[in-house]
């Protein structure tokens, strides 16, 4: 029964810190986004919307470059942790951060412009800086819009595999999610847990967006 909970268990670990830090970084960057104008922004915001539409395998593969033992990154985490992000759950984090914050970007997006701008000019007027605006009127007026991201983007990273697999890899108890348990269980045949995990990832994943659909 422990060997049954134990990809649920890392499965919400990975997924909620992952919808954590996308939620933080999705917001902040589309708030300086929506605010700037640039040459090559549309290049910048392609980017950011590449995971969106990438093979996973592909961003498993960029990853597993970027986080290695030879490149910059690699040799930072390796002597900040002694060990680098490739298979470890924080990996599994990383790679569900990426695949998810397109997400998450695209709808802190559409909120923030959903925002009348004569009521953020007019908190200027009456003294309030950008700061202030942010926070005070603009993150309280997008709060249903930035919820239902987070939502969706905690759902993407429940279901992410194929970026989380190469970069974390398959290990039991310790990097393995749910969509790996049910592959495991499927390739060897074990077909009661393999429904069990399927029917728990099918629960959550309906709760959620129930809730975002219910927010909206």
């Amino acid at each position: 029964m422990i060997d049954f909970w134990l990809p649920v268990g890392v499965t919400l670990k990975v997924s909620v810190v992952a919808g954590i830090i996308v939620f933080i970084t999705g917001v902040l960057i589309a708030r300086l986004m929506v605010n700037q104008t640039f040459r090559g922004k549309t290049v910048v915001e392609t980017v950011l919307m590449l995971p969106l539409v990438l093979p996973p395998t592909v961003i498993g593969l960029l990853l597993v470059t970027l986080l290695g033992h030879h490149s910059v990154f690699g040799t930072l985490t390796e002597w900040l942790f002694s060990h680098t992000l490739l298979f470890t759950w924080q990996g599994a984090v990383v790679a569900s951060a990426v695949v998810a914050f397109p997400l998450m970007y695209q709808t802190a997006t559409s909120g923030f412009l959903s925002v009348d701008k004569e009521i953020i000019e007019a908190s200027w007027v009456d003294g309030a800086n950008q700061w202030t605006s942010f926070l005070k009127i603009e993150l309280p007026l997008c709060s249903k819009t930035l919820l239902s991201g987070f939502i969706l983007s905690f759902t993407r990273a429940l279901g992410e595999f194929g970026a989380t697999l190469m970069v974390a890899g398959n290990i039991p108890g310790k990097t393995q999610t749910l969509s790996m348990a049910v592959y495991t269980a499927y390739d060897v045949g074990d077909l009661l847990k393999m429904w069990g995990w399927v029917l728990a990832s099918v629960l959550i994943s309906f709760l959620l967006l129930a809730a975002s659909s219910k927010i909206r």
